[in-house]
């Protein structure tokens, strides 16, 4: 089957009939683009996916980088796609002109970048790190560390890292023991151990650039006390030279369930005279810079959950069309033709399903992107700062939610393919096990749950909160004119004042008992994303709608009236799931809190 990595007529909606991209090129930064560079773009994207990514997808599955005592080992197309992801400048793509790059906005990139997760997200790994870890040396680093990593690092010389967790230490990052000692210099040594380090070591470039946290000593206790420092792989010299290699040994490879071919590292840092390593910002605010790559990372998570889920649904809907088996329950006649599997009921219940998750999804981090771009290029201060707020609001939804439900879409499509499904001569059992991943990358679910009603809701007296509360009501009012869409207006708007209620309740029970307030933070987190994705829903059918009004041929009107149902799928079967999460919640019921550990 010669399957498409995303829909591009789905793709072309979100970026031109529901966010209006277009829009863009009246800003300053992007008025010497077009639609035409845009989609030129994305053309370019869907080329080195397909040609250099998509090849070695399963081969890169079935052959797991090794280490041999003293390199990695990766299969060779995985150096051929880094550098073909290079060459056509997607390492830079985001970057000003005058730095070699195409001035895209964020919303093209991240749709271009899609397209290389579809066709082979672990080897999408490498430079979608690298670009974060460019990005934070840009934002916070000295002009020097600038001038000496950065051009490296954008033409594909050298790759990037982050090195966050530790063997004791995962999402408490403020226990972390990686120490930093002034050399006297101006650099530091860097001593410790950091564990699921992805893209920790290959031979894809001449360097690595580690983004380490560590605690420079005597510094405070908890996360006031961490540092950033830049800790390359092989030293580099003030003219750019690559030297010996730096005091950073890898320890391990770890073996996963998915993305085997992103080597996943234990480094160890320090073992000898200390790794060299350079201050990053000011000493003791690392941590608050590296939650710029950090949300990055997320937001990255939940478009390859995406992608992942949405290759799942677009294998599934192609087998269902394809596949003859049985007739149908009206059918009395044992030998008339068996019918292909998409009429039976229940087969299009699941594809409809898997639709709404990914499309769904799509849309919600498509929206993401547009946010990060209007936080820096919207015309007015208040837009930029609206955005800001929205988005950082938003991020453990955008991570969390398209990192379950596309796990939840894989699942289906497997169930779709019956026997077929959980058989490796199908790409659906490769999926499944590499979205398996997205749920605990970057953060855990729980860990997203905390994030969002600790500290994201609460955030400058709900200030973020109120301004989505603000949108989803203006979509409400808009979707209530259009007769269509009015049953679905108002069960978002019921569902939205359950969520107020219960919202303001949690606040309260927070104040009293954080750690009972806080122990269904998870539920709130799912409950909280299936608002926001109704509301992506509800403003998906307002565009599918205008554009039903000016369709002109059968193909258009067929794509249209399958985003109004998934629509409504949305707002009768997964939102109405939402207020018996909102009520328990509301409650503040603590039978998982009160279950004692003696007592499993």
């Amino acid at each position: 089957m010669d399957t498409p990595l995303l829909n591009e007529r789905d793709i072309d909606f979100l970026l031109y009939e529901l966010l209006d991209t277009e829009s863009l090129l009246q800003r300053p930064r992007y008025r010497e683009h077009s639609r035409e560079i845009f989609n030129a773009t994305l053309q370019s994207a869907r080329t080195v996916a397909e040609k250099h990514f998509a090849n070695h997808n399963a081969k890169g599955d079935a052959n797991e980088p090794h280490f041999d005592g003293e390199r990695v080992h990766l299969i060779p197309e995985t150096k051929q796609a880094w550098d073909a992801f290079a060459e056509a400048g997607f390492l830079a793509a985001h970057c000003d002109e005058e730095e070699g790059g195409l001035q895209l906005p964020e919303v093209i990139l991240r749709t271009a970048l899609a397209y290389v997760s579809a066709a082979n997200v672990a080897s999408a790994a490498y430079p979608f790190l690298t670009i974060g870890a460019a990005n934070l040396i840009r934002s916070f680093a000295s002009d020097d560390l600038k001038a000496r990593f950065l051009p490296p690092m954008l033409d594909g010389r050298f790759s990037g890292t982050m090195a966050l967790t530790e063997p004791d230490q995962g999402s408490a990052l403020g226990d972390l023991r990686t120490t930093a000692t002034a050399a006297g210099d101006g650099s530091y040594r860097i001593r410790g151990q950091k564990m699921y380090i992805s893209g920790g070591d290959h031979s894809l470039t001449d360097n690595i650039v580690h983004m380490v946290l560590a605690r420079i000593e005597g510094a405070p206790a908890g996360v006031r006390g961490i540092s950033l420092f830049l800790v390359p792989r092989n030293l580099v010299d003030d003219k750019g030279n690559v030297g010996e290699r730096n005091d950073v040994q890898l320890a391990g490879l770890l073996h996963k369930m998915g993305y085997r071919n992103t080597t996943s590292t234990v480094l160890s840092f320090g073992e000898g005279d200390g790794a060299v390593g350079y201050l990053v910002g000011e000493p003791h605010r690392g941590l608050g810079y590296m939650f710029q790559m950090m949300n990055e990372a997320r937001i990255g998570v939940g478009m390859g959950a995406t992608v992942l889920g949405y290759q799942g649904y677009n294998h599934a809907l192609e087998y269902a069309r394809s596949r003859p088996q049985g007739r149908l329950p009206s059918s009395r006649d044992a030998r008339s033709p068996q019918v292909p599997i998409i009429r039976h009921g229940d087969v299009r219940r699941m594809l409809l399903a898997q639709k709404a998750y990914v499309e769904g999804a799509l849309a919600l981090c498509l929206y993401a992107s547009s946010l990060h771009e209007d936080q820096r290029t919207a015309p007015g201060a208040e837009g930029r700062s609206n955005a800001a707020q929205l988005l950082d609001l938003l991020t453990p939804v955008i991570k969390s939610w398209p990192s379950r439900y596309g796990v939840v879409a894989n699942d289906i499509a497997i169930q779709v393919l019956g026997g077929a499904g959980y058989i490796r001569e199908y790409p659906l059992e490769q999926l499944y096990r590499d979205n398996r991943l997205n749920p605990i990358h970057e953060g855990t679910e729980g860990i997203q749950g905390l994030d969002l009603l600790a500290r994201k809701v609460p955030a400058e007296g709900l200030a973020g909160y109120q301004l989505l509360q603000g949108a989803i009501r203006q979509t409400v009012m808009e979707a209530r004119d259009c007769s269509s869409l009015a049953g679905q207006a108002g069960a978002l708007e019921k569902t939205l004042q359950q969520l107020d209620e219960t919202t303001l309740k949690l606040m309260g029970q927070l104040q009293a008992d954080p750690d009972r307030g806080l122990a269904n933070a998870t539920l709130y987190l799912d409950a909280f994303g299936r608002v926001v994705v109704a509301w992506i829903w509800l403003r998906q059918a307002l565009a599918a709608e205008r554009g039903l009004a000016d369709a002109d041929s059968d193909t258009e009107r067929h794509f249209y009236r399958g985003k109004l149902q998934a629509a409504r799928y949305f707002s009768e079967w997964e939102l109405p799931q939402a207020g018996p999460q909102l009520t328990l919640l509301s409650e503040g019921n603590s039978t998982p809190y009160e279950m004692e550990d003696a007592w499993f």
